[in-house]
């Protein structure tokens, strides 16, 4: 399995998917999060890579996510985990180049 074919179907869920509720008190830290990191996941599939500023950035992003996943809901831990994954995958990739 390519990493294209493993990221696009999450990415798609990911696309479909409405704001969650219960993100709590770091919502807009949580917004930003989540337009940094898909932006990553936007430009791997319009270029086929991730450049260096960019993979810095993303495992700046995940080391802040992780750490506020353990304060949502359900919903939104389900949410902001699919993008965490995405956010793997990602990474991933630059370890198979």
């Amino acid at each position: 399995m390519t990493p294209m074919s493993s990221i696009l179907p999450l990415w798609s869920r990911h696309q479909a998917a409405q704001w969650p509720k219960g993100v709590g008190p770091h919502e807009g830290e949580l917004m930003t999060l989540d337009t940094v990191i898909s932006g990553c996941v936007t430009f791997y599939l319009e270029e086929r890579r991730l450049d260096e500023p960019r993979v810095t950035m993303l495992g700046e992003c995940l080391t802040d996510l992780v750490a506020l996943l353990p304060d949502l809901s359900d919903e939104a831990e389900d949410y902001f985990g699919r993008l965490h994954a995405l956010g793997q995958m990602l990474l991933a990739t630059r370890a198979d180049a």
